[in-house]
């Protein structure tokens, strides 16, 4: 048995030709030599370009790296990764492994090499231009606001008007007014740059720097000192030209000198803007002060009715109660909106009565503006008609103010508190947790918000100060998340009767050992999470014998005291992102435990007592560092709904026997040891019919990045038509290094997936076609995918190939309807291929809206018409009536998008993205749906044609008047949107 895998080796080379193999073989050892030179050659060129980067990124404002920079970063940073597995592998390699590990040694030092020429030139710049002014921001409805926003919009015209300060108090719409203005200012393009940054009421300088520049782009690097970081940012700030900074929610006085903030001026052009609650911090300032007041009654209940709806609206004998319940919310949009939150869909005349009664009450119970507001708010938590709704609303207050909270993220802490009761599965208890959160919403009391162009909910800061009103009291939480703080809350403040303890997103480092123990009996939850913290005395946790929740997630903990393992009530232990962490002590006695992550840890075994872990529902072992799991762990974990397994890269992986005992799974990630092991699991997934709702299944390491929800990824696999087995509901596959494959067609098994939607396949050197097909072929095979993402086929030639192609090709492909869903076709580093999609295809493609060619060396054609019709004088239509987006990048022989007798059919197209493509010389012209069928004089409603002015200025033209339609629609300038091509760099970019 030690010599069939030596034998097999040595077998995989019979196909080199002797003299090659014998020196393979005898100057092993150069080829090691050379290839570790050459690796590190590629790796200093890699630091010195991700240097140059960061530099330039530093320097120049408002700028972006160019996608080819990004891209070969990307590459070899896999390509480094690849090479030391290959060290490993020759390393550790027999002596009659010696001639395949030097052929492997050989091919990789000659992809190394090609990386090294490839290499961007650092004697040029490495960025181009970026978002020239900024993004919008998400708003709600204005109503009555007209003239405080005129006001604000004529300051900021005005050259003399520097800072402008608008303020009122908490509630009255000040933010929402300033979000209308600056997606205003974005459209009127008299500054080069708006910026909108959140200071919020725990104001700190150097988060106010950090958060500045991280929105334009910079980079203050890992400089501490506040006043070199003031210099930085001024500088920064200086690149940017004439621009509008938004300071939102300022609570005092800001020292623009001390942050870094140039002083606006006429000479300048900048402009500051700053929200507040105080007239004092405007004046201070020295701003010019605009008053946002509360609404009129008329104009509080136009917004209260459109709020409401249509079925209160329309009762007459409701009227009089409801002005009256307007009038008790003072003007102030927040609270009326919220008011009509609470009251939609009520439409008895007593209960708004009663409403009506409590709202005055509690106006009355209290002295001062502030307090008023926040009694307002209280009405409509009090009216939450369940209780662990109320939990579940007063949990967000846990989170830094203004801090952005993902709604997947939320839910999961509401389970982990128990908040949702349990369920049959995991997934009614997230769509339990999707109906809470909607109603939250409808109540007004989580809103709608942006992180780095993200949609995400926040807490308007008067209704998280209503929130934290309550738990001051009851239930009673200590809350100081986000405050920079740099050590641990002073003992008294650790009370016996807190609940729930946030201490999130802080700068402390560390617990000292002769603290007193908190003696918190009542405590349930504890957050430290996302804190450079490396060690936690062993007596810190003695006194808390009911904490429940723990999270250590994203700190710097370098192993975990062992009175964890006495913490009997723990039902969630969350250690996310402790890269530090190698060792866990003893679990056996946490029985409680319904919830384990482990993900992005440095353990290398799992914990003693897993095992014993009977009521574990969710377990996160996404490990690298991962070596090993004993056979008799995972099979005793019954009750696991969500697992996710990644082991190290050494490692055999898991056997289907392990995994098949879980009968509730619903969530599960994991690499198989073979293709057998696959076929076992995949086989009792279809024979017994699991919950299995999400699936990420591997055999061979992992390769192309997979993101779908039911995913198969196989790599480097001998793959024979009858061996493998596909699970029937798989909609992504992603197939890498599967060298002897020849098209997707040989596959049989996957004739019976019906629903596969996405299919990437790369670095398969035998790929000819991705589909063969002929009259004998299934007529629903690839009728349902909808993305095809193509990476590095070295043989390649045809995207589909009909057998017995002639004139039964159109009839063979209308009856099939494959590809008659394909919305995206990205084509990434093709060496041979000249021509993309042939005419007789396109009937195929009316769905397609998405097309990306990179780095196809000798691409000619992309649209390309058949052999009898290049010969005719008749116009040649390419008909594609939903393409959106044709992307064309480093395709240096591309010399046509179609034949030059051919026109576009595609009234939908809204942009051209060249770049790179200097033979390319003519856009073609374009035949509307309607009307007239001249194409020379139209284009496409919404196009937008993006590339360097060198290139547009090289277009030949047929007709000027072509020119002369397209040239207001050409610019020269990249917009960063995140469209489906910008999220397929990141696929291919192979961990």
């Amino acid at each position: 048995m030690e010599c069939i895998q030596p034998a097999a080796s040595i077998a995989n080379c019979l196909g080199t030709p002797v003299c090659k193999y014998l020196q393979y073989h005898r100057k092993l050892n150069d080829y090691v030599r050379n290839f570790k030179r050459i690796r590190d050659e590629l790796n200093s060129k890699m630091e010195d370009i991700e240097l140059q980067l960061k530099a330039e990124l530093l320097h120049c404002v408002g700028k972006i790296p160019k996608k080819e920079v990004e891209n070969w970063l990307g590459k070899v940073k896999v390509m480094i990764m690849e090479a030391q597995h290959v060290e490993n592998k020759v390393s550790n390699g027999r002596y009659l492994c010696r001639a395949c590990n030097g052929k492997l040694v050989d091919r990789k030092i000659q992809e190394m090499q090609t990386f090294l020429d490839k290499a961007p030139n650092i004697s040029e710049s490495l960025l181009i231009e970026g978002p020239s002014v900024g993004l919008p921001l998400p708003t709600s409805e204005l109503v009555g606001e007209k003239a405080v926003r005129d006001e604000i919009w004529q300051c900021l015209m005005q050259e003399e008007m520097g800072k402008i300060g608008v303020w009122g108090m908490g509630g009255v719409g000040k933010t929402t007014i300033m979000k209308h203005i600056h997606n205003d200012l974005l459209k009127e393009h008299s500054f080069e740059r708006v910026i909108w940054v959140t200071i919020s009421k725990d104001f700190n300088v150097m988060k106010l720097q950090d958060d500045i520049a991280s929105a334009l782009k910079g980079d203050l690097g890992n400089e501490k000192d506040k006043v070199r970081r003031a210099a930085i940012l001024l500088e920064l700030l200086k690149k940017v030209g004439k621009h509008v900074l938004i300071l939102d929610d300022v609570w005092d006085k800001v020292s623009l000198e001390e942050v870094g903030i140039p002083e606006p001026s006429s000479s300048n052009g900048c402009k500051l803007v700053l929200t507040t609650r105080s007239e004092q911090v405007c004046k201070y300032m020295g701003c010019k002060v605009t008053q946002v007041k509360p609404l009129s009654e008329e104009e509080a209940l136009i917004l209260f009715l459109n709020k409401v709806g249509p079925t209160i609206v329309q009762s007459p004998t409701l009227m009089p109660t409801l002005r009256l319940a307007v009038k008790e919310c003072a003007g102030l949009p927040l609270t009326v909106v919220v008011l009509a939150g609470t009251m939609k869909g009520e439409d008895d005349p007593c209960i708004w009565k009663n409403a009506l009664k409590e709202l005055k009450e509690r106006v009355g119970m209290v002295e001062g503006i502030e307090a008023e507001v926040i009694e307002r708010l209280k009405f409509s938590f009090d009216h939450l008609k369940d209780e662990k709704l109320k939990h579940c609303f007063l949990y967000c207050a846990l989170y830094p103010e203004d801090f952005p909270i993902w709604e997947d993220e939320l839910i999961e802490c509401w389970i982990d508190e128990g908040f949702i009761d349990e369920m049959n599965t995991r997934q009614e208890m997230k769509d339990k947790g999707h109906a809470i959160l909607k109603k939250l919403e409808d109540n007004c009391l989580l809103g709608n918000g942006t992180h780095q162009y993200q949609p995400c909910k926040k807490m308007h800061d008067a209704v998280r100060d209503m929130a934290l009103s309550i738990t001051s009291i009851n239930p009673r939480y200590m809350i100081q998340a986000g405050l920079q703080l740099e050590k641990l809350p002073k003992e008294e403040e650790w009370t016996r009767d807190i609940e729930k303890v946030s201490l999130k997103i802080n700068s402390i480092s560390e617990i000292p050992i002769d603290i007193s123990p908190p003696k918190c009996q009542l405590l349930t939850t504890l957050l430290l999470q996302w804190k450079p913290i490396k060690k936690i005395p062993n007596s810190f946790f003695v006194n808390m014998p009911c904490l429940s929740v723990l999270d250590l997630s994203c700190t710097n903990i370098e192993c975990l005291p062992d009175s964890i393992s006495e913490l009997k009530n723990l039902t969630a232990l969350l250690l996310e992102g402790c890269e530090e962490l190698r060792a866990l002590p003893c679990l056996s006695k946490l029985q409680r435990l319904k919830k384990l992550d482990l993900n992005f840890t440095s353990i290398e075994k799992v914990p003693e007592g897993m095992d014993m872990l009977i009521n574990l529902r969710y377990l996160n072992l996404f490990v690298y560092t991962l070596k090993v799991i004993p056979t008799r762990v995972l099979p005793k974990l019954s009750h696991l709904q969500h697992l996710k397994v990644y082991m190290h890269d050494e490692t055999k992986g898991l056997k289907a026997d392990e995994v098949v005992p879980l009968q509730k799974l619903e969530c599960f990630y994991g690499r198989f040891e073979n293709m057998h092991e696959l076929n076992k699991f995949v086989s009792s997934m279809q024979q017994c019919k699991k919950n299995l709702i999400k699936y990420r299944l591997y055999v061979g390491l992992f390769s192309l990045v997979a993101e779908g929800e039911r995913v198969l990824s196989i790599n480097d696999l001998e793959i024979v038509g009858g061996e493998l087995m596909f699970p029937v509901d798989m909609q992504e596959l992603n197939i890498s290094y599967c060298h002897y494959l020849r098209n997707l067609s040989d596959i049989s098994s996957l004739k019976n997936v019906v629903d596969l939607r996405v299919c990437k396949i790369g670095h398969c050197e035998g790929i000819e076609c991705v589909v063969s097909f002929s009259f004998s072929s299934s007529t629903h095979q690839f009728q349902s995918l909808q993305c095809l993402c193509l990476i590095d086929l070295p043989k390649l030639s045809d995207v589909i190939k009909v057998e017995g192609y002639g004139s039964a090709t159109t009839s063979i492909l209308a009856s099939s309807a494959t590809f008659s869903n394909l919305k995206n076709i990205h084509i990434l580093d093709y060496p041979s291929i000249m021509t993309l999609l042939p005419h007789w295809l396109l009937p195929n493609l009316q769905n397609l809206e998405e097309i990306t060619v990179m780095d196809c060396e000798k691409l000619v054609e992309i649209f390309a018409a058949e052999d009898e019709e290049k010969g005719s004088d008749a116009l040649i239509k390419f008909d594609l009536p939903k393409l959106r987006v044709l992307r064309l990048e480093s395709l240096p022989e591309l010399k046509r998008i179609c034949s030059k007798s051919g026109v576009m059919v595609c009234d939908s197209l809204q942009l051209i993205d060249v770049d790179n493509c200097d033979k390319l010389k003519r856009i073609p012209p374009f035949v509307s749906f309607v009307g007239n069928e001249q194409p020379y004089a139209h284009a496409p409603p919404s196009l937008k044609i993006e590339s360097s002015r060198q290139w547009w200025d090289s277009l030949e033209w047929d007709d000027p008047n072509f020119k002369n339609v397209l040239q207001p629609l050409w610019q020269n300038r990249w917009f960063f949107l995140k469209t489906a091509f910008d999220e397929c760099r990141e696929l291919i970019k192979m961990k």
